[in-house]
């Protein structure tokens, strides 16, 4: 019977090319995808030829006299179950009204602090 070799992985579905790296079983991420595109990676007994094929959990993948088998982390938690978050909406809102009272406040502090005639100088003309 033949032995596997398990490769742990935190998320799922990984791509065939960057398993490959992940199992060191080739040099480099471009050497994953000659020899998957050649015909030589070997996808739950079929060839694969898509190189970014999405691997998950219990598949079984076989190179260069090699078979490895996907296991997901058991800290791995799919990101319904992670902990709530602000949507992105209520984050920009919330950094909205945050930031123009800051401004307002910054505005209000160089208005006492300088005198209105104080301005940047007005940069040199280049001249080659």
């Amino acid at each position: 019977m033949n032995e596997y070799t398990l490769v742990e992985i935190d998320q799922q579905p990984v791509e065939l090319c960057k398993l490959l790296k992940i199992a060191n079983l080739v040099g480099g991420g471009g050497e994953a995808k000659i020899v998957i595109s050649e015909g030589y990676v070997l996808l739950n007994g079929e060839v694969e030829f898509q190189k970014r094929k999405k691997v998950v959990e219990h598949d079984i993948v076989e190179f260069n006299g090699e078979i490895i088998q996907v296991v997901l982390n058991d800290n791995f938690l799919p990101a319904k179950a992670r902990s709530p978050k602000q949507s992105p909406k209520q984050t920009k809102a919330s950094n909205k009204k945050n930031s123009s009272s800051k401004k307002t406040h910054q505005k209000a502090a160089q208005e006492i602090s300088a005198p209105a005639t104080s301005q940047k100088p007005k940069r040199k003309p280049i001249s080659f």
